[in-house]
């Protein structure tokens, strides 16, 4: 059952103060400290926090697969039959968030990706696919390949040497893929040292950057990779 936008309106009114049912000041994330009623998504949180997570970009999938199954046990709809609409609503602001979260955050990529944009280091949907300066040659190399065999294919010609041309070049790429997933899995790890370390704000912004600049690199080679398969499948 979707919210209504006079309903959204009560649950945002309701957000980031105190408990609506027994005003107290600190209210818990999901439910009320003192009166357990259900409480509306907090305004301004994140997903880690939501699932009452330290913002880390490790994480065990197991752990974070038991939080999301006694979140959604808790939250769901189910649980709130007999009780009031405004309630009934909050219940399925909470659980479709909690599917928003769970979505995000079980996959390592997801997981920096979001904690960038949620910092401010990155707009969602504003990934550079920049060919990367060391890569240039071997990208223009590639653009050559797939303009012969396009002209090959056009013109009824042999593809075949151009095909395992290309297969070798998407070999290589597939290689530069995974050295720049090793990267952010090592920078990621040293982003959740800093974190257990004394406050380092120089130290943290350099390591936010790092793995923006990662998260480029990695779409832009994902694209190359894409594109090859697509030119051999055809």
């Amino acid at each position: 059952m979707a919210i209504t936008q006079k309903q959204k309106k009560e649950i945002e009114a309701a957000a980031g103060v105190p408990c609506w049912s027994c005003k107290t000041a600190v209210p818990g994330p999901h439910f009320c400290s003192s009166c357990g009623k259900i409480q509306p998504v907090a305004a301004g949180g994140d997903y880690f926090g939501f699932l009452e997570l330290p913002r880390k970009l490790i994480v065990n999938p197991g752990m974070l697969e038991g939080k999301f199954h006694m979140l959604s046990w808790k939250l769901h709809p189910d649980n709130f039959v007999r009780a009031s609409e405004f309630e009934r609503n909050l219940s399925l602001e909470q659980s479709s968030e909690l599917n928003d979260a769970f979505r995000t955050l079980r996959e390592p990529i997801g997981r920096i990706d979001y904690l960038l944009e949620f910092l401010g280091v990155r707009k969602e949907g504003t990934t550079k696919e920049q060919a990367p300066p060391e890569l240039l040659e071997e990208v223009f190399e590639l653009n050559e390949s797939l303009d012969e065999l396009r002209d090959a294919r056009a013109s009824g010609g042999d593809t075949a040497a151009l095909r395992g041309k290309l297969e070798a070049a998407q070999k290589n790429f597939e290689g530069l893929l995974g050295e720049v997933d090793g990267d952010l899995a090592k920078t990621a790890s040293q982003w959740d040292a800093e974190l257990d370390a004394v406050p380092d704000d120089a130290k943290r912004s350099a390591l936010l950057a790092k793995m923006g600049e990662l998260l480029n690199r990695r779409a832009y080679i994902r694209n190359l990779v894409a594109g090859v398969n697509a030119e051999i499948a055809a």
